[in-house]
């Protein structure tokens, strides 16, 4: 039963994320195999969530904990995530679930969608991973320099340049990105 979680999982990460660009790192960690999956089944408490999230962090450079039978609303993952995060310090946390709605209102209110996944799922990267992401850029020409003191230009962090782009292709592809989360819900509803 695993590996059909993994397969609609990974069906998730190639057909969502990848195929429409919702993570600029996503592909690469899949081809290095950076991603390390835990599976918990039944209706699991704080310590066996970061059990699991710490075996997966000591394999893989991104950890995901996917409850298949978790009954769980995404306000009640949203606060496991948050104990989660407390006795994991050492990385952020992120929660996907499956009944995330979309609003196009927002670059904001677009991200619970973008993390639709087929199961509950709480996502784990080390900090020390985040900070070379987040690291801040180059330093500007003297033009760019420029523009941004005037306030024609202004520095933008990873997280906001991120949420727009993603924000405009959901915009562009939702009604592509909905039939394909519903026909992966189908696939993991025939599935397990």
């Amino acid at each position: 039963m695993d590996a059909e979680v993994r397969r609609i999982l990974d069906r998730y990460l190639v057909e969502v994320v990848e195929t429409f660009q919702l993570c600029p790192w996503a592909r690469a960690a899949r081809e290095r195999d950076d991603i390390a999956v835990e599976i918990v089944w039944g209706a699991p408490d704080d310590a066996t969530l970061v059990t699991a999230a710490e075996r997966a962090l000591a394999r893989g450079r991104v950890a995901m904990v996917v409850t298949p039978t978790w009954a769980i609303t995404a306000a009640e993952l949203r606060a496991v995530r948050d104990r989660i995060a407390q006795r994991i310090p050492g990385a952020g946390v992120a929660d996907f679930h499956p009944e995330a709605a979309l609003d196009l209102t927002t670059p904001a209110r677009v991200v619970p969608f973008v993390r639709r996944s087929p199961d509950p799922m709480l996502q784990l990267v080390p900090f020390t991973i985040l900070d070379e992401v987040r690291a801040p850029p180059a330093a500007a020409d003297l033009a760019r320099q420029a523009a941004i003191l005037r306030g024609a230009e202004s520095p933008v962090d990873v997280a906001t340049t991120i949420a727009a782009a993603n924000h405009k292709t959901v915009t562009a592809h939702a009604d592509e990105i909905v039939a394909i989360l519903d026909d992966i819900a189908a696939d993991r509803a025939r599935s397990y």
